[in-house]
Formats: structure tokens, sequence, C-alpha cells
């Protein structure tokens, strides 16, 4: 078995090209693996790799799950094992998957973070000054809280995508499918700004042609990258109370403010270019819980029952 793990490791790195931390991650997850099976063998004997059935391999997740290791991780365990046997299967090793029939355990999908209206609008605010940059990162907030774009969306707008006098902006979401959506006046008039004070100092592009439309540029002329922009976030959220953030909050903010102020779904699913409408569902819910949570601050009867007989008991005291 020892061998096997050796030569999937392999294929990984080699055929598959898996990163560094993935092969870190599967090699430690068979070695778990390994470990429960021998733990299992007989003195001097060894676990044949055909007799490992997916009993075996929910045993082992349960007793790793006893271990508190957390769902993700039990998922991940579980997605190495199918791989591993998969990989099997393919060298003739093996006639079936015995990791196919597990099922996988269920993982929480917790709430998008969203920032405030007011957080939002003080964020918008933190680039101060008329320096080419400043004016910049101040044009790249406006443009993404105003139009919900994906930071890939972003860095891939081009200056003959605004339509000023529409209101409008082109994008290129996943799969190079493009939509139409609109931006804030706000964020045309940080654009205009930030580009007039680039004409006014104008920089060498070293990028390729098709950087030369960019409406967003680093310092050499060529087109920003995600990564930069989620710095440039970073820069500027760690003002915030709860922090720096990254750009997919202002997606998820722009969403839900919208939602809040009474937008119609398919048309935030339109502007955001889900495919499903469930994906564009998780705001009902996110909407939702800030809704209870300021009734459960406001309201005077919102309290719990056990709350309800200690204010009582506390009454009858006086």
């Amino acid at each position: 078995m020892d061998r096997a793990v050796r030569a999937f490791l392999d294929v990984l790195l080699v055929q598959d090209g898996a990163s560094p931390q993935t092969i870190r991650a599967y090699e430690s997850d068979l070695a778990q693996f390994y470990a429960f099976v021998g733990a299992r063998a007989q003195p001097q004997g060894g676990v044949p790799l055909e007799s490992i059935d997916a009993t075996l391999i929910r045993e082992f997740l349960a007793a790793r799950d006893r271990q508190r290791d957390k769902k993700t991780s039990l998922a991940r365990k579980l997605a190495c094992l199918r791989s591993f046997f998969r990989y099997l299967v393919q060298v003739g090793i093996l006639e079936g998957n015995p990791a196919e029939e597990v099922r996988a355990p269920k993982l929480p999908k917790p709430l998008p973070q969203v920032l405030t209206k007011d957080e939002a609008g003080a964020l918008m605010e933190f680039p101060e000054g008329l320096e080419r940059e400043t004016l910049r990162d101040r044009a790249i907030l406006e443009t993404l809280y105003s139009t919900g774009a994906r930071v890939s969306e972003l860095v891939g707008m081009n200056c003959e995508d605004l339509a000023r006098s529409e209101g409008v902006v082109r994008v290129r979401g996943k799969g190079r499918k493009e939509r139409i959506i609109p931006i804030s006046r706000l964020a045309l008039d940080a654009i205009d700004a930030y580009h007039a004070q680039v004409g006014a100092t104008p920089r060498t592009s070293s990028g390729p042609p098709s950087d030369a439309g960019a409406v967003f540029r680093n310092n050499r002329g060529g087109r920003l990258t995600a990564r930069t922009v989620a710095r440039i976030v970073a820069k500027y959220s760690q003002h915030l109370v709860g922090g720096a953030i990254h750009p997919h909050t202002l997606r998820h903010s722009f969403a839900t403010h919208l939602l809040d102020e009474g937008a119609d779904l398919r048309a935030i699913q339109e502007m955001l270019g889900h495919v499903s409408l469930s994906t564009t569902q998780k705001y009902t819910h996110l909407a939702t819980d800030q809704l209870l949570a300021l009734y459960d601050r406001t309201h005077p009867r919102a309290v719990n029952p056990g709350e309800v007989g200690a204010v009582a008991k506390q009454k009858r005291s006086r």
C-alpha cells in the first residue's frame, strides 16, 4: 500500500500538476488512513488493498470526527481517498472504488460577510488626496461597490466598455460571458478624476498591447492584477471596525443593499451574472438575518421565553 501511495502522489505532482499544498495535505491524509488501517491488521500482517471497503472508510472518517477534525477536513480526506482509489482502478490494481459509496459530510454554508451601508460609505472616503494612486484606489472602491463586479471583471474593464451617457459598463464574467450592468455617477466621476491625473502624468506601458485600454493600471501602465486590487481593498478597509475585507465583500454588500432597498431578486441575479437564481437567493437569507437581528435589538417584546420569566420575576421582587 505504501508503494501505491507514493506512485499516486507522483502522478498528482507530475501529471496533474497539483500544488505543493495539495500534495502535502493528501500525503498527510493517506498517512492517517494508512495508520488507521494498519492498526486493524493482524500482527506482522498487512491489509490487502482489495479488502478495503466502504465500511472501513466510514470507520476511518468517524474516528477522525471523534478526534474533532473539522467537517471541511473530513470532506478533503474523503476526496483524497476517492482520488487515490480511482487511481488504483485506472492502473488495474482494484476493480472498483470503495470510496465512491461513502457520502461526503454536509458542510456548513456560512453567510457571506457584508458591510453596513455606513461602513461602505466610509470605505469610499478613506482614500484621501489628489495623488494618482489615491484617485485610482478611490475609483476602484467606488466601481466595485457600485457595480457588484467580480475583481476579475474589474481588472478586465477597458475604457471602451464604459458608456458614460447611459450610466452602464460592459464586463466579461465567467466563461467570457458579457453582460451590461449599471454604474453610478459617483463611480464614473471617480474614474474620470483618476484618468485626468493619468493624462497629466503619462506613463509608458510595459504590458502587452491589450493593456493599453485598461481602465485601471499599475505604476508602469500595465493592467492591474486581481491580487493588487485585493491589497488595495485590504489597505483601506483595515480602518473599518471589523478589519480588512476582500473585494468580494463589496460584491456581497452591493447585492444585499439593493435587496434591502426593494430591488427585484431577478434583477440582482442579472447584475451579478449568476446563472442560477438559487445562488442569488443567499442574499435573501442574509437580509432576513439582519432584519431579525434588528428586531431583537429594538423591539421591546423581542425576548426569549426564559428572559420573559426573568423579567417577570424581577418585577415581582420590586
